[in-house]
């Protein structure tokens, strides 16, 4: 099952150190209330139903993107919103994962 799940969504976080040392914005795309609850301190909340609108935001930003949410499923998909755009993005998966990459 985890073979698959790569498959479709992509191993996340396997350049989350690359991308920090290219300056990387790291961006939290969950709800505004789990933001609150508990965040990665240097994030920039837009929740994945603005990201969207707010493509030209994070292009003015001129850096990479780690995105991260709860599980991995809405970062997954904010990374190829992203990507899409023109944006380079990966998936930091996970908030837990993620601050474990970072240290």
């Amino acid at each position: 099952m985890m073979g698959l799940f790569n498959t479709l969504f992509g191993k996340s976080t396997n350049n989350v150190a690359d991308y920090l040392t290219k300056g990387a914005v790291i961006l939290d795309v969950r709800s505004l209330s789990e933001y609150n609850g508990e965040h990665i301190a240097s994030a920039i909340h837009i929740a994945l139903p603005e990201l969207s609108n707010r493509i030209e935001d994070i292009k003015k930003l001129n850096k990479p993107v780690i995105a991260y949410c709860a599980s991995g499923m809405r970062s997954a998909s904010a990374a190829s919103i992203l990507k899409a755009n023109g944006i380079d993005a990966i998936n930091g998966g996970g908030i837990g994962n993620l601050k474990r990459k970072l240290g």
